[in-house]
């Protein structure tokens, strides 16, 4: 069966609607992600919505809910338990530990068979479901309006911390809620590319974006264009008549697309010094 043969088939187009939906959330939470230095946060949510999906399988037989809930939780924790890098990491390290062991006896627990829970680790974007689909519609709108919510004052305490909190904002708090609305996101890219490799999409594409934009708004699209580009750009190749799984072609157009901007920042910053050299010339 050829590409457009495929992408007449349900399966196919609950995978690239889905797929479509992580990417834009991913994307515009990824330059914050970097700025903010949570690489690591992302990590430990990835990896823990894997405990939250073994619990969701053991309670109410639904992974993806008990992943969200998981991560939620572990958002709370990890934002309630360090606010600065060093203080974060540390808190991380003892929550990651202390649920994947969590994660493992409850595991151990469940008589069915636990491909589902497992499933998360890898990703398996083909099997998402029709009422998946609206649960992710939900998600991501909750992600965009509560980011949309606290963008700018979000930005503030992101660039400048100190500042920030010597003006009255509430930083914790932000932290906090930008922690949530990261777990909500991590929980949909896993059905992607699993948590294992959560971070092609939660953090490349913004890593991207800051080697060729400097406005906030210019690397937030950019962002949102690798992410997309990386992700329908993958399920596309998956479904071109190939057994490769699309988490290969998402991941590496991700880390082709990085590439290509530490290539060609460099170049594009030269060029706006240039040309800022020129206007204050003229000036």
């Amino acid at each position: 069966m050829d590409l457009g043969g495929y992408l007449a088939l349900p399966f196919a187009q609950h995978a690239l609607v889905a797929g479509t939906l992580i990417a834009l959330i991913c994307g515009v939470l990824s330059p914050f992600v970097l700025i903010r230095q949570m690489a690591f946060a992302v990590h430990g949510a990835a990896e823990l919505s894997f405990t939250g999906a073994a619990a969701g399988l053991v309670l109410i037989g639904d992974p993806v809910v008990g992943a969200l809930s998981g991560s939620v939780v572990v958002a709370g924790l990890i934002g309630s338990l360090g606010e600065r890098p060093r203080e974060r990491d540390s808190a991380i390290g003892v929550v990651l530990a202390g649920g994947l062991g969590l994660g493992i006896l409850l595991l151990s627990q469940y008589q069915g068979f636990a491909s589902a829970a497992t499933s998360i680790l890898f990703g398996d974007i083909f099997a998402i479901s029709a009422g998946q689909i609206w649960l992710l519609v939900v998600l991501a709108l909750v992600v965009l309006v509560g980011l949309g919510l606290i963008y700018r004052p979000l930005l503030f305490a992101s660039v400048d911390p100190e500042l920030a909190e010597a003006s009255g904002v509430a930083t914790r708090l932000l932290g906090i809620a930008f922690l949530l609305l990261l777990a909500i996101t991590v929980t949909e890219a896993a059905q992607v590319v699993g948590t294992l490799l959560v971070l092609s999409l939660a953090i490349i594409p913004g890593a991207a974006a800051q080697r060729v934009a400097t406005a906030p708004l210019a690397a937030t699209a950019v962002s949102v264009g690798v992410a997309l580009l990386a992700t329908d750009g993958g399920l596309l190749l998956a479904l071109n008549g190939t057994t490769v799984p699309p988490t290969v072609f998402v991941t590496g157009i991700s880390v082709g697309a990085y590439v290509v901007a530490r290539v060609v920042g460099p170049r594009l910053r030269a060029r706006r010094s240039r040309r800022l050299d020129a206007a204050r010339g003229l000036s």
